[in-house]
């Protein structure tokens, strides 16, 4: 049995909570392979919101088992105030939730190390969340780090002091003078790991073999966005991890040649948080409706997002890398009321026009060029059916189709699970 993929394909913040929420019910396995807890998948449904940092959003399905993969990076403390909220809603977390035991733990110095790092930038800083997910992968691939399956055994404390000890050597060489008590952030994340310890250790690269030839479906569930990929992303403002389809063959432990579908999830115009290249940005009445109808705020820190545009030329590379077979656009509703929609479709990069992303976008070396669409007006969060969409709406997504060579199976009109039209 193969499995699926569902990747963002922007800078992150594309939606990806709300449809994996929304195919769970075709899968028996929702798993997440990379990133940490600076990734927020809002999910909406009866009239609540949920929040999920780690936890994969295929939790509030009865019959999805959901596993957190080796890829990924835990902080227990975050972690467990994330079950800590699901509490109230009776969900059968033990038998439910697995989590492999080569994932690696966040300890309370590795987000230390994170903020010490990026004070001392200072105006060159990344824009880091500061959850420690950097110095955590730092150590992975320093092979120095503690693990989820090191906790099954007695001196994985003995582990956690020596690395401690070093990072706070590390911190004082910064000399960012950070204010922080050790003591008391190491009580909370000693209490986390008691609570870590009552879940479901899994070898998860031998369940996937195993549920695999049991026929069980499977969909892999990526954080962030295919632009902040360590390695194809807007370096050096990119996330820690491989955010792209290839990392759910590292993160999970599944065969490339296992790999079907993979759904790519992008918004009708285009955001990004923190620090880094954006061509399509804008700074005028345009982006600041974007940004207070999408209501544009992370989901993880409250940080407000940039608006601009949507950008064919990164939208073009992120379908290539990834080998996208579907796509999703996500906010439709949001560019509801806009008299002309732009769509940027190619790059004047040093005084030439590009068509391809290039290995540097800042803006002295980019400008986009832009091709104008029609807007609508219509309100498009009450419709239920594709047939009821605008014409220039409809027109807009032929547009994106016949540039993309990818079909637009999904359209979003709104937050909530229901607001999701399937296009034939």
């Amino acid at each position: 049995m193969a499995v699926d993929l569902l990747l963002g394909l922007q800078w992150g913040d594309e939606g990806k909570g709300k449809i994996v929420d929304v195919l769970t019910k075709n899968y028996d396995i929702i798993a997440r392979f990379q990133g940490g807890p600076n990734a927020g998948h809002t999910l909406e449904f009866d009239g609540i919101k949920h929040v999920l940092h780690t936890i994969p959003s295929g939790i509030f399905h009865k019959n999805a088992i959901n596993v957190v993969g080796n890829g990924v990076v835990i902080d227990p403390v975050i972690f467990k105030k994330e079950l800590d909220k699901l509490a109230p809603f009776n969900l059968d977390i033990k038998s439910k939730l697995l989590i492999s035991r080569k994932a690696h733990l966040i300890l309370p110095t590795h987000r230390l190390l994170d903020a010490a790092s990026e004070a001392a930038k200072g105006k060159a800083k990344i824009g880091s969340t500061l959850k420690g997910i950097g110095p955590t992968y730092m150590d992975k691939t320093g092979r120095n780090g503690i693990r989820v399956g090191d906790l099954e055994f007695t001196n994985w404390k003995e582990k956690y002091h020596s690395l401690a000890t070093k990072h706070v050597k590390m911190i004082d060489f910064f000399d960012s003078k950070i204010d922080y008590d050790l003591n008391e952030l190491e009580t909370e994340f000693f209490d986390a790991i008691k609570t870590l310890k009552q879940l479901t250790f899994i070898d998860s690269e031998e369940y996937f073999h195993q549920v695999q030839t049991e026929g069980k479906t499977i969909l892999a569930e990526g954080a962030q966005g295919s632009l902040l990929d360590i390695d194809f992303g807007t370096y050096p403002y990119v996330t820690s991890s491989n955010t792209t389809a290839a990392g759910a063959c590292t993160g999970l432990g599944v065969a490339p040649g296992k790999i079907n579908q993979v759904y790519g999830i992008f918004k009708a115009y285009t955001t990004r948080v923190g620090s880094g290249p954006f061509p399509t940005e804008l700074f005028n009445s345009y982006g600041e409706t974007m940004a207070r109808v999408g209501n544009e705020f992370g989901a993880t820190t409250g940080r407000p997002r940039r608006c601009g545009w949507l950008d064919l030329v990164a939208l073009k590379y992120a379908v290539q890398i990834n080998g996208v077979t579907q796509l999703m656009m996500m906010k439709s509703d949001v560019l509801s009321g806009f008299d002309k929609i732009k769509v940027c479709t190619a790059y004047t990069f040093k005084g030439k026009t590009i068509t391809h992303f290039p290995y540097n976008i800042d803006p002295e070396n980019v400008s986009p060029v832009y091709t104008e669409l029609p807007g609508w007006k219509d309100d498009l969060t009450q419709m239920t059916d594709a047939s009821q969409l605008p014409v220039a709406l409809n027109h807009y997504i032929q547009f994106l189709e016949n540039e993309l060579k990818v079909p637009i199976k999904i359209v979003s009109v709104g937050p909530d699970r229901k607001q999701t039209i399937l296009r034939n």
